[in-house]
């Protein structure tokens, strides 16, 4: 590695793509997988799908909660 590098004909955002999506790794334990493996064999779609729908029902039912408990007793 060099003691100093040069940035002085470098362009600032050059590689910035405002509308860039970025995956997330999710690792699962292999039991995790195994069991939404076989969900998703049955159902005939990814495992992401699975995965995603969860997520979206557990999401709803936070928000759900969330708001409840915000407006307090009646």
């Amino acid at each position: 590695m060099k003691e100093e590098y040069d940035f002085s004909g470098g362009e600032r955002g050059k590689f910035y793509h405002e509308a860039a999506a970025f995956d997330l790794p999710i690792y699962l334990e292999p039991d995790v997988a195994a069991f939404l493996q076989k969900v998703a064999i049955k159902k005939g779609v990814e495992v992401e799908t699975v995965v995603n729908d969860w997520l979206r029902k557990d999401m709803a039912f936070i928000e759900t909660f969330i708001q409840e408990r915000s407006l307090g007793p009646g």
